[in-house]
């Protein structure tokens, strides 16, 4: 643009180009460096995802009355604060021999599991009855069962407030099988059980103690890959392996 050009001139070209609307107050010099802007530090977004600790139960809740699996199964069909009941099939409670010993942990029944009412009776539990036998286990020599034990929609994760709604009946679950060891398969009761949230590849192959509040009791748990997670990344199988591997050595130990 000439810069000899009038104030009328210059506006004449601006309306001429199609510039005929201002969109602010005051003018804005283009031309100069930008201000820096602080950087401002949000104490309420945290870095890391929050990770529910191991509840004590208060007098209401409906899991702390149990006294026996079949009360806290009854317990269980019959709650209905988790919206997750509505949308499934069934309640899948668990499967397996409660006396073994050797409890183990999965996230949430998918669809075959919704539809039989058994914890891990599709593909991968096809997949985890492969591995327990490869390391002398069956479903008679050990007891199955999930954080969540209603089916989330589209085989989703379980959201934050579902699994924390679902948590006290873990912990229950746990303290009323009383087992010498846990297996924990995947991240969501990894976390919710440990009370961690560090990633289940940093937590796996490691034992750690998974305390019971309301009984004072601390139960060896051992965090390990979800049989989904290793169908779809089979290179894997060689770490869960190693895992299965040091459950079946702490077995022996104590026996």
């Amino acid at each position: 643009m000439n810069a000899s050009l009038t104030p009328e001139e210059i506006l004449r070209w601006h309306i001429a180009a199609g510039a005929d609307e201002a969109i602010g107050e005051t003018a804005i010099d283009r031309y100069a460096a930008p201000a820096k802007q602080p950087v401002v530090f949000r104490e309420d977004r945290p870095s890391l995802p929050i990770v529910p600790t191991p509840p004590v139960l208060d007098g209401a809740h409906p899991a702390l009355a149990c006294r026996t699996l079949a009360e806290l199964k009854d317990a269980l069909f019959a709650y209905e604060g988790c919206a997750l009941k509505k949308t499934c099939r069934q309640t899948v409670f668990a499967d397996g021999n409660p006396e073994s010993g050797v409890m183990l942990v999965g996230e949430a029944p998918g669809a075959d599991e919704d539809r039989v009412g058994l914890p891990f009776v599709g593909a991968s539990g096809r997949l985890l009855d492969r591995m327990l036998a490869s390391i002398g286990l069956d479903r008679n020599a050990c007891y199955i069962t999930n954080l969540v034990p209603w089916r989330p929609p589209g085989n989703r994760k379980p959201e934050q407030t579902e699994i924390e709604l679902c948590l006290p009946f873990l912990i229950r679950h746990i303290e009323l099988v009383a087992p010498r060891f846990l297996l924990l398969l995947g991240g969501a009761p990894t976390q919710a059980l440990l009370g961690r949230h560090d990633a289940i590849s940093r937590l796996r192959g490691h034992w750690h103690d998974c305390v019971l509040p309301q009984e004072e009791k601390i139960v060896p748990a051992l965090p390990t890959f979800h049989p989904a997670y290793l169908l779809r990344t089979p290179a894997h199988k060689r770490l869960a392996w190693a895992d299965f591997l040091a459950l079946r050595k702490r077995l022996d130990g104590a026996a």
